[in-house]
C-alpha cells in the first residue's frame, strides 16, 4: 500500500478527523486512534452493533486504539515517545489546546522534526473566530453555502450532506497530509497544517464566487446548476418519486425533448422570464404524466442525462452502485469502501474496540507489561 510505514497519530473525537485519518488508512497508513480512557464520544452514538456505534465504525475502521490520559505527566510522555517514531499527527482541538497540554507545535516540532501536524478546526487557528465553537451547519451558514440551498421563494435548508465536516475537515486535510510527506520525503522538514472547515466550505464556492464577481445574479433556487434553467432540476413524478434532469449540453437537451415529444422546448433550454417559465410548467408537466418506474423505462438507454432521485434504502441495490462494491454490510455495520481504492486489499483491520491496541503499540516504544500494569493502575492508559 502506498502508505505502509507511515504512522499516523490520531488525536480527534467524532466526524472530521476520523474520516481524514481513515482516508490515510485505507491507503496502507498505520493509523493509531489516541483516546481518552473515556473514549471516542462517537463510540456510543445509536445504532449500537455488540455496544458499540455504527456510525463509530463506520469511520474507523483500519486503525489502531490506544487510550491515554494526556493530562498525566506518563501519558504527555507517551505521547512525545510515539511522536518522535511518527510521520503524522492529527488534532482537533480549539486553538491553544494543543499547547496548554504541552503538545503544541514548537515541542512536537523539536522532538521530531519531520513531523506532520494537521490541526482541523471549525475557523482556523487565527482570526476573530478561532476559538468559536461551531458544527457544520455552522460553518456553512459562514461560507455560504447554506445561503445558497434551497428553493427560491424558501428558507435556507441544511445541507444533508456534512459539507465542512467531510470536506473541508475530512478530505482537503488528507490532501494537504499527502503533500506534506511527500515534501519530507524530498528532504524538506516537518510542517503544521492549518485546516479549517469553514475554510473548506468557502473553496468549495469557487464557481458561485467567480459568478457573483463577474457581475452575475446568484441567489438560493436561482443557480444555473440549482433550478434556474429547465434543462437542469428536479421534477416530480407521477405517484410520488423524483427525477433529475441534467441536460445541459444542448445535445442531451435535444435528445430528451425529442424523447418526451417536445421538440417546441428545444430553443427554451436557457430561456428566462415568461419563456423560461413557460419551459419549467411544460417539464412538470411533463415528468407529472409517468411515474418514475415508467421514466426510467422510457429514458433508458437514452444519452439524454436523466436520472430516478433515489431514497437513501435504495442506493445500496442499484446496479451500478452494486457492480462497483460500493456498500458493504460487514459485521461490524454497513460500510461504504474508499472512493478510489488503490488495491483490492485495502481493508486491514475492524474499527477497534477502546484501547484494544494500547498494550501492542506502547510495546513498540518499549513499554512492556509490568510498566503497562502500573499505568492502567493509575489510570494513564
Amino acid at each position: 500500500m502506498p502508505l505502509t510505514g507511515i504512522r499516523v497519530l490520531d488525536l480527534t473525537r467524532l466526524l472530521p478527523g476520523a474520516f481524514c485519518t481513515m482516508l490515510l488508512a485505507d491507503l496502507g497508513a498505520d493509523v493509531v486512534k489516541v483516546e481518552e480512557p473515556i473514549g471516542d464520544y462517537m463510540r456510543w452514538a445509536p445504532p449500537l452493533v455488540d455496544g458499540q456505534s455504527a456510525l463509530f465504525n463506520a469511520l474507523n475502521r483500519n486503525k489502531r486504539s490506544l487510550t491515554l490520559n494526556l493530562k498525566s505527566e506518563a501519558g504527555l510522555e507517551l505521547l512525545l515517545r510515539l511522536a518522535e517514531r511518527s510521520a503524522v499527527l492529527v488534532e482537533g482541538n480549539r486553538p491553544g489546546v494543543m499547547e496548554r497540554l504541552g503538545l503544541g507545535w514548537d515541542v512536537l516540532h523539536a522532538r521530531n522534526p519531520k513531523l506532520v501536524m494537521c490541526s482541523i478546526t471549525g475557523y482556523g487557528q487565527d482570526g476573530p473566530f478561532a476559538s468559536r465553537a461551531g458544527h457544520d451547519i455552522n460553518y456553512v451558514a459562514t461560507s455560504g453555502a447554506l445561503g445558497l440551498n434551497g428553493d427560491r421563494d424558501g428558507p435556507p435548508v441544511p445541507l444533508s450532506v456534512q459539507v465542512a465536516d467531510v470536506g473541508g475537515g475530512g478530505l482537503q486535510p488528507a490532501v494537504a497530509i499527502l503533500g506534506a510527506l511527500v515534501g519530507v520525503e524530498r528532504g524538506g522538514p516537518g510542517r503544521r497544517i492549518d485546516a479549517s472547515m469553514m475554510d473548506g466550505a468557502v473553496s468549495w464556492l469557487a464557481l458561485a464566487l467567480a459568478a457573483r464577481g463577474g457581475g452575475e445574479h446568484v441567489s438560493r433556487g436561482d443557480q444555473r446548476l440549482a433550478g434556474r434553467h429547465a434543462c437542469y432540476r428536479i421534477y416530480a413524478c407521477k405517484g410520488g418519486g423524483y427525477y433529475s434532469v441534467g441536460a445541459l449540453e444542448p445535445k442531451f437537451w435535444a435528445a430528451l425533448c425529442e424523447a418526451i415529444d417536445r421538440p417546441d422546448l428545444v430553443e427554451l433550454q436557457f430561456a428566462e422570464g415568461p419563456e423560461g417559465i413557460r419551459a419549467h410548467t411544460a417539464m412538470e408537466s411533463v415528468f407529472a404524466s409517468k411515474t418514475r418506474s415508467e421514466w426510467e423505462a422510457k429514458l433508458a438507454g437514452l444519452d439524454v442525462c436523466c436520472e430516478p432521485v433515489l431514497e437513501l434504502d435504495e442506493v445500496a441495490s442499484h446496479p451500478q452502485v452494486a457492480a462497483r462494491g460500493l456498500i458493504s454490510r460487514m459485521r461490524t455495520g454497513v460500510e461504504v469502501r474508499p472512493a478510489v481504492p488503490l488495491r483490492p486489499d485495502w481493508r486491514r483491520l475492524d474499527p477497534p474496540g477502546l484501547g484494544e491496541h494500547s498494550a501492542e503499540v506502547l510495546s513498540e516504544i518499549g513499554v512492556g507489561a509490568e510498566r503497562l500494569a502500573a499505568l492502567r493502575k493509575a489510570g494513564v492508559v
